[in-house]
């Protein structure tokens, strides 16, 4: 593929959206995390789990801003690169945008404050509220992020008025049936993507006999919520997977790289998919499983790649290996949920050095999975930016290659110094440093325990 405009300006935009999906996702989780972690704290009122609480606040706050800075230049770059696309279906996406943008301001931006500096300046319970809405606030947000990437995968209730997309039914947009597996799957990923990090540095601190009441906490409830949430993550998924077949069936046709519309296709363990000369190369596969999968039927057909002119078909090698990746990185999880519900029931998680080690090493597995995940869906669209009704190639702003060029070599340089580094760097910092020390935690230092405790030392 020649690397004009419209090639670059897809670079640039897969680039700066795979640095921005991550911290929302990681957001999602750590504050549905703290929303648990705290309710338990009043509860029970043990000092591991106010630990808990502070430590993973202090990254969520800088996972959190992360996610800010990142979502604005996305912003931006749908105005530089793809004025097409905000001219065209501006009008319908544009509510879904601003209902997001209301969500995160006015829920999220209202109350972090509370949540990030209300100790000992505000109550138990209005604390814990404010941790809440933060994490009601994160998933609405996401929600509606899905809504408008859903209308452009499965577009409904429109009508095209002088070449403009106008939308004729608020309630079918915003609730659209493609959205409602979609939003869990990528919640469920969210929280799954979070848990293996919570594991993977509860891990690090055992194998260092760092924080030990403090990471078995951490890595017990990670590990049972990663046995309860992968099942439902599979059975999520394919829930989706059929959704894409019955609306989108070349999407599917290129995961399952099918090049003729077949019966009892069979599913590609490997293959090298080539769009130039419409075949693969050295496959490897399982006979009629793909048709199981998809139609849940042993024989059912499943649509071919060629049944639509090359320059409609979307770059098959990308989905179909990134849809594997994560398929596969799934099983990785599977593996570790099975592994650890075994060691858990025999109460030996926390003294094997191999699980430990397993562990240690999973933190970038679920972010990698969505990313791919996020891949197989995007490329699977192309080349339509609005599925079977607006093209990419018509969407590209008027830009010259040189200008796309520049930008995405800037990007490249910002991205690498603030997300590649600085964050890391205090992530670093603040795993190393570890948990507020247990007898320096007051279960009840808000403010009236607060004034008790400085009276008493007046």
């Amino acid at each position: 593929m020649d690397f004009d405009a419209l090639y670059l300006s897809r670079l640039q935009f897969a680039f700066t959206m795979a640095f921005h999906i991550i911290f929302p996702a990681f957001s999602i989780g750590l504050s549905t995390f703290l929303v648990v972690m705290e309710g338990l704290w009043l509860k029970t009122k043990k000092p591991v789990y106010y630990q808990i609480i502070r430590f993973w606040t202090k990254v969520f706050a800088l996972t959190f801003g992360m996610g800010v800075i990142s979502g604005i230049v996305m912003e931006f770059q749908l105005g530089t690169n793809w004025a097409g696309f905000a001219k065209q279906i501006g009008s319908v996406l544009g509510p879904l945008f601003i209902y997001e943008v209301l969500t995160a301001f006015f829920v999220e931006a209202g109350f972090i404050g509370i949540l990030f500096f209300g100790w000992n300046k505000v109550g138990p319970k209005l604390h814990y509220l404010a941790t809440i809405l933060v994490c009601i606030g994160t998933s609405i947000s996401a929600y509606w992020i899905m809504s408008a990437n859903s209308w452009m995968q499965h577009p409904i209730a429109y009508q095209i008025t002088d070449g403009k997309f106008i939308a004729t039914d608020w309630l079918s947009i915003m609730f659209n049936p493609y959205n409602l597996p979609r939003y869990l799957h990528m919640m469920l990923a969210s929280y799954l993507a979070t848990s293996f990090v919570i594991i993977s540095i509860s891990a690090y601190y055992l194998l260092n006999n760092k924080f030990v009441e403090f990471a078995k906490k951490c890595l017990s409830s990670a590990s049972i919520v990663v046995m309860i949430l992968i099942p439902l993550q599979i059975f999520i998924g394919d829930v989706s997977g059929v959704q894409v077949f019955k609306t989108q069936p070349l999407k599917t046709a290129a995961i399952e790289g099918i090049w003729d519309t077949q019966q009892g296709a069979p599913f590609l363990l490997f293959a090298l998919p080539s769009n130039q000369d419409q075949k693969n190369y050295a496959e490897i596969g399982i006979p009629n499983l793909a048709s199981l999968i998809n139609t849940h039927q042993y024989n059912g057909e499943m649509q071919g790649l060629k049944s639509v002119p090359p320059e409609e078909q979307p770059e098959a090698w990308i989905v179909f290996w990134s849809f594997r990746i994560m398929v596969g990185l799934g099983l990785l999880m599977f593996l570790y949920a099975v592994l650890s519900l075994g060691f858990l029931l025999k109460n030996k998680l926390f003294d094997s050095r191999k699980m430990l080690l397993f562990g240690k090493f999973m933190a970038p597995t679920g972010f990698i999975a969505i990313l791919t995940g996020w891949f197989t869906a995007e490329v699977g669209r192309q080349p339509w930016i609005v599925y079977n009704l607006i093209s990419t190639q018509s969407a590209v702003s008027s830009i010259s290659t040189y200008d796309v060029l520049v930008s995405f070599a800037l990007m490249v340089i910002v991205y690498g110094v603030i997300f590649g580094y600085f964050y890391f760097y205090f992530l670093d910092k603040t795993i190393k440093k570890g948990p507020l020390n247990p007898e320096m935690v007051q279960p009840f230092s808000y403010l009236g325990a607060a004034a008790q405790n400085e009276g008493e030392v007046k």
